[in-house]
């Protein structure tokens, strides 16, 4: 059952910072280049940190899987070896220092990462990346789990059926969001999630939260008073 699926992809990622010298570990899927959920984590900030590499496309789990090597960032303070500027200002800003995802590969192909995180900079290690490349061999079993044991990655690949299952399970107000901003402004699906990630980005949210806003009916993205940076915000639209 997926309950016992994501209890074990939980688990997982609180045995990497016992064991990997990190202070926080999630495992993500990530589809067409966009993560689609958080499938396990060892707390709210490792969450919160995979949910902003959703929220501005950008980030080592991502480059992780369209590369199918380890993405690596012992400290992101050096400006040179950061890839991801948007990203890493963001989760500097919550006190992390150093970034590492590590491809989870199944049925030949990478379908997701294993990220790891430290608030110290420094390089992982070869005896803690070897860990994790094992780590994250290990997840695709909860991923397996979630998917009823016997999902066709294959096929998944070409229809998303499997992906969809997965996203429903994470993050389902974002995919409510972009149809009530499709309707809205009538715009097609990529334009609405430009727009909802814009809007997260301006009022330094992620974009689940920026989605439950919508959702709720406290922010119409068809009103220009939504973009009022949050200094001089007016106040939520009913």
């Amino acid at each position: 059952m997926a309950g016992s699926g994501l209890a074990a992809a939980d688990g997982l990622c609180r045995a990497c910072v016992r064991l990997l010298g990190v202070d926080g570990a999630a495992v993500s899927v990530v589809r067409d280049g966009a993560s689609t959920g958080t499938f396990g984590s060892s707390g709210a900030l490792s969450r919160r940190l995979d949910e902003l590499q959703f929220t501005f496309g950008e980030g080592p789990c991502l480059d992780a899987v369209r590369d199918g090597r380890p993405a690596l960032v012992p400290d992101l303070t050096l400006t040179a070896q950061t890839p991801w500027p948007v990203f890493a200002g963001a989760v500097m800003a919550v006190g992390v220092r150093a970034v590492f995802a590590l491809p989870v590969v199944l049925a030949g192909a990478p379908i997701g990462a294993l990220d790891l995180f430290r608030r110290t900079p420094g390089p992982l290690g070869a005896e803690n990346l070897a860990g994790g490349l094992f780590a994250a061999k290990l997840a695709t079993l909860p991923l397996l789990d979630l998917g009823g044991g016997d999902l066709d990655w294959e096929a998944a690949g070409d229809s998303g059926e499997g992906i969809r299952e997965f996203a429903s399970l994470e993050r389902i107000e974002v995919y409510q969001a972009t149809g009530m901003i499709m309707a809205q402004c009538d715009v097609d699906p990529a334009e609405a999630l430009v727009r909802l990630r814009a809007y997260a980005f301006a009022h330094d949210l992620t974009a689940s939260e920026a989605a439950w806003r919508v959702v709720q009916r406290q922010v119409a993205l068809d009103d220009d008073s939504a973009w009022v940076l949050p200094d001089d915000d007016p106040g939520m639209i009913s």
